[in-house]
């Protein structure tokens, strides 16, 4: 069975989305359901969810494990797994770990840009790891089943994480820097520990994590996966699109700003880069993982590699994860 899964998406969320990610074949998508949210904050972000789900029964459901996966393929239906891209939902009371677990949480990122309560952020100057709340919420999250992402974490943070991590860990939605210097995108050192621990690495289609950006070619992006491939493996790779459909640019402004400054625009895509990039024209939306397919075939994967990288490779890391 071959199964399509973009392992993190951020949109404005809709039928027309959820109809769209349909006509793409995705069985699977992470969504981001906090960034900047303490866990009273999170609990209304659940209950509109919760219509989201009473509205479109006939396209989406909420996804615990890989069985979901499963169940998605046979009824021609998209689970939905909840994640966070900070820990602002457990504050700083470690027994919430377990009950974002129970809220249907299976991802979170320990840092998002910044230094947090658990580990440092890409963005700070001095990359300190993982702290002692870290060190604890990983065996937590180890405990209860929520993946350890970090997609917005420093380098060194990212090294402990996987060293402390008794499960893999994965970073959703992140490139490669070799092929593109960004804050946001990884070594090929902390890429190779990362697979070389079991972790996955989600490719993201988010233009400023792009070589040229909206301009991005396809064969650009497919000749970064294959080298990719050569420095982590081929059964490491997926796709964490990063797609923000149809969300305003003050939306952006929040997530880089969140509450904790008054300046504009900080760190990523900051005043050169106001606002949300275009898409490439050829991932517009998840309908664009068809390009892909097309693209990887053509760059020399075979297809057995191809299905891995558009899905497999994420369900059988939520497989052995579980």
């Amino acid at each position: 069975m071959n199964y399509r899964i973009d392992n993190l998406q951020y949109c404005k969320w809709s039928r027309e989305i959820f109809e769209i990610n349909r006509e793409a074949e995705l069985d699977a998508v992470h969504v981001t359901i906090a960034y900047h949210e303490d866990y009273k904050e999170l609990l209304v972000r659940l209950n509109e969810w919760k219509e989201l789900f009473k509205n479109n029964s006939d396209l989406i459901f909420l996804g615990k494990d890989f069985n979901d996966i499963i169940k998605s393929k046979s009824e021609n239906k998209t689970a939905i797994f909840f994640g966070f891209q900070n820990c602002s939902p457990i504050e700083d009371d470690i027994n919430l770990i377990e009950k974002v677990h129970e809220h249907g949480c299976r991802f979170m990122q320990l840092t998002y840009n910044n230094q947090s309560l658990l580990a440092t952020g890409c963005y700070e100057k001095i990359d300190s790891g993982v702290t002692n709340f870290g060190r604890e919420a990983i065996k937590e999250m180890n405990r209860v089943g929520i993946v350890i992402d970090m997609s917005h974490s420093a380098e060194k943070s990212t090294l402990d994480a996987i060293e402390i991590s008794e499960k893999p860990i994965a970073i959703t939605h992140a490139n490669p820097s070799f092929w593109y210097e960004a804050n946001r995108n990884k070594s090929d050192t902390l890429l190779k520990v990362l697979s070389q621990n079991g972790g996955m690495l989600g490719l993201s289609l988010y233009a400023h994590h792009l070589k040229n950006g909206s301009e991005c070619k396809l064969e650009s992006f497919c000749e970064m996966v294959a080298r990719t491939a050569d420095v982590m493996g081929v059964n490491n790779i997926g796709i964490g699109s990063d797609l923000c459909l149809n969300q305003p640019d003050s939306v952006v402004e929040w997530m880089r700003n969140g509450t904790w400054t008054k300046t504009k625009n900080y760190g990523e895509g900051s005043k050169d880069k106001p606002g949300f990039p275009n898409q490439p024209n050829w991932f517009v939306d998840a309908r664009g993982f068809s390009n892909l397919e097309n693209g990887l075939k053509i760059i020399g994967f075979s297809t057995e590699e191809v299905n891995g990288i558009l899905g497999n490779n994420w369900f059988n890391f939520y497989k052995g994860i579980n």
